[in-house]
C-alpha cells in the first residue's frame, strides 16, 4: 500500500516537459520542511491505495506521461513497485525528489527531477551529494532560487560537480520571493548553460489551487 495525497490530471508546469498534459500522483509525507514549501498539505493528508487502485485512477485519463511527486515520494519504499509497474505498462514516468534520499534504486527508465536545496530553503544541509554520481543524461537537476545568495551558491555547485556535463540544469525562482525577470537577467548576464523555468501551473490557475 502507498499513502496517496492526490491523483490528478493537469499541465506539466516545470522541467523540460513543461506544457504537456500529465497525470500526477502525489504521495503523502516529506522528510524536509523547506521555507518556501507550497505543498504542506501533503505532509500528512492522504489515504492508502494499492498499486492496482492507483493504476485504475491513472488509466482514467488516457495520458502516457505520469509524474510521481510529493511531499517526498522516496519516503515510501513501495514507490519502487509502482514505478516498475508503470514503466512495464509503457508509461513515460517522471519522479520529483528533493535530493535528500538516495536515488540509486530508482528504475533507470524513469526521468528523475532532483532538487539541490539552496541556502534560503533552510534545508541545504539535507542535500545528499552522492546522488550526483547516479544521475543519467535523461535526468534533470533543479535549483529553486529565492535570492542572490542562492543564485551564487547554485553556480558554485554546478562548477564543483560539473553538472552541465551530466544532465540538464533547471533554475526556478521562488514564487512571490524573487521576480522571474531578475533571475532571467542574472542567467543572461552570466551566460549560464541552464534552463530558466517558472511554475507554469501557478500562472494558469491560482497559485494556491490544489489538483493542478
Amino acid at each position: 500500500m502507498l499513502r496517496i495525497n492526490e491523483i490528478f490530471y493537469s499541465i506539466q508546469g516545470e522541467s523540460t516537459m513543461a506544457g504537456l498534459p500529465c497525470v500526477f500522483i502525489r504521495l503523502t509525507y516529506c522528510n524536509l520542511r523547506c521555507s518556501y514549501c507550497d505543498t504542506e498539505y501533503a505532509f500528512y493528508e492522504g489515504k492508502d491505495y494499492s498499486v492496482e487502485e492507483i493504476l485504475a485512477e491513472v488509466k482514467k485519463y488516457n495520458c502516457s506521461l505520469v509524474e510521481i511527486t510529493g511531499g517526498e515520494p522516496l519516503v515510501q519504499n513501495e514507490v519502487h513497485t509502482l514505478i516498475k509497474v508503470l514503466c512495464d505498462l509503457g508509461y513515460q514516468v517522471m519522479i520529483e525528489t528533493s535530493g535528500s534520499l538516495p536515488i540509486n534504486q530508482i528504475d533507470r527508465r524513469v526521468k528523475i527531477i532532483m532538487d539541490l536545496k539552496c541556502p534560503s530553503s533552510k534545508m541545504m544541509h539535507k542535500n545528499l551529494y552522492q546522488n550526483i554520481n547516479y544521475l543519467k543524461p535523461l535526468d534533470e537537476v533543479k535549483f529553486v532560487i529565492g535570492s542572490r545568495e542562492d543564485y551564487e551558491w547554485s553556480k558554485s555547485i554546478i562548477d564543483e560537480y560539473s553538472l552541465t556535463d551530466k544532465c540538464p540544469i533547471l533554475f526556478s525562482n521562488v514564487f512571490s520571493e524573487l521576480e522571474p525577470v531578475q533571475l532571467a537577467e542574472w542567467i543572461l548576464h552570466d551566460n549560464l548553460k541552464v534552463r530558466f523555468q517558472i511554475q507554469m501551473h501557478k500562472y494558469i490557475w491560482s497559485s494556491t489551487q490544489r489538483g493542478v
